[in-house]
């Protein structure tokens, strides 16, 4: 039987039965459990797979949940999943940071082969490596357009936020009284937080990083980036790093925080919701009255034709009908290169009618008075 929360297998398809106890690791965290269906069959034979890679070629890990697994091979799998791990730990990444940023610009470089800060002394050791030089200020605090963007649809796939979507989502969250923003895998939005509240003075807003992309560790610190697997809701730095996300959200008892996330479009529905769904509860936690009743704000970013199965999970979801462009997508951005019209939305459990969109982009409030719509679409 699945888990509650999880979707119900379809004929012929894999069933997602979720995330079980004492479930092996692999190189992403905790696996998954799966089972094959097939039609008018019972569920197929039980086995765990990784909960972020639906290929074998980005992880092989393979398990049948009633395999005895021998102490050499834990002991192998062990040294495997330790060997693909980063390099350096988010402390030592944190160190570096500030010893680079102290270098004078001539020194400042970057290896676009590691996608890592290289500082003087690791210079030889990457000659023969394409790297920038005279990395800025302003390239360090745009780390999204700095790295390289991974492309893997299903796993960490990056389709970064177009500026005008991005600005869109900031003013609104403002607008909406918001003061801290779990960005859950945005991390433009979060960078460009990060900017203004750099810049300007009395800007109020803050965000926490929650993404699986580890590289992001160069440029934040512990309490702006957690390294975070959404499909299973794993902290990479264990208990120090899910009590970082926890105060996060437990600042001013849980008032004014809003989850923003931006899944890989190619992921699992059911994975991602049961993910969310415990986020929710981790703010849930706080002490503050009244909370029994209530959801963490969430804006879900998500192609339209999606919509049922997120309503599946969350019935108090809307979607909005404002269509958020990408830069590095080749259908899903404005302009005559792109789409016209992005399939991207964005769900939401906060009250329709709470919700301005722009004007300038084409967008009407209904007679209705609680209904945007696009106007094109009509």
């Amino acid at each position: 039987m699945a888990a509650a929360g999880w979707e119900r297998p379809r004929p012929g398809s894999l069933a997602l039965l979720g995330p079980a106890p004492g479930a092996p690791s692999c190189p992403h965290g905790p696996t998954l459990l799966f089972a094959k269906t097939s039609q008018g069959k019972e569920q197929g034979r039980r086995f765990y797979a990784c909960s972020a890679c639906r290929d074998r070629k980005d992880c092989n890990f393979f398990q049948w949940e009633d395999e005895k697994v021998s102490k050499t091979r834990l002991a192998a799998r062990e040294e495997y999943n330790s060997n693909h791990q980063p390099p350096f730990t988010h402390r030592q990444n944190v160190d570096r940071y500030k010893n680079f940023v102290l270098l004078p610009l001539s020194k400042r470089r970057f290896c676009q082969e590691c996608q890592q800060l290289l500082l003087p002394a690791e210079w030889e050791e990457h000659s023969d490596h394409q790297f920038l030089c005279d990395i800025t200020t302003t390239q360090l605090k745009s780390p999204s357009q700095l790295l390289y963007p991974l492309e893997n649809k299903k796993t960490n796939a990056q389709y970064l936020f177009a500026d005008r979507s991005c600005q869109f989502l900031l003013n609104l969250l403002i607008d909406l009284g918001f003061r801290r923003v779990l960005s859950v895998g945005t991390p433009r939005l979060h960078e460009m937080i990060q900017s203004r509240a750099s810049q300007e003075e009395e800007f109020s807003v803050r965000s926490l990083l929650l993404d699986i992309d580890f590289r992001y560790s160069q440029f934040y610190t512990e309490g702006e980036f957690c390294h975070y697997n959404m499909f299973n809701h794993h902290f990479f730095g264990g208990e120090a790093a899910r009590e970082t996300c926890r105060k996060f959200l437990y600042e001013e008892n849980g008032e004014r925080v809003i989850m923003v996330t931006d899944p890989p479009f190619g992921g699992l529905v059911e994975a991602l919701a049961s993910s969310f769904k415990k986020l929710m509860a981790m703010w849930k936690e706080t002490e503050k009255e009244g909370h029994d009743n209530k959801e963490m704000p969430v804006f879900w970013i998500f192609p339209y034709f999606f919509e049922s199965r997120i309503l599946d999970f969350f019935p108090s979801f809307s979607m909005m009908d404002y269509q958020v462009d990408y830069d590095n997508h080749a259908l899903y951005k404005h302009g005559k290169t792109g789409r016209r019209q992005s399939p991207v939305r964005i769900f939401t459990n906060l009250t329709p009618n709470m919700i301005v969109l722009p004007e300038e982009e084409g967008y009407r409030m209904a007679d209705d008075g609680n209904t945007v719509f696009f106007a094109k679409n009509v």
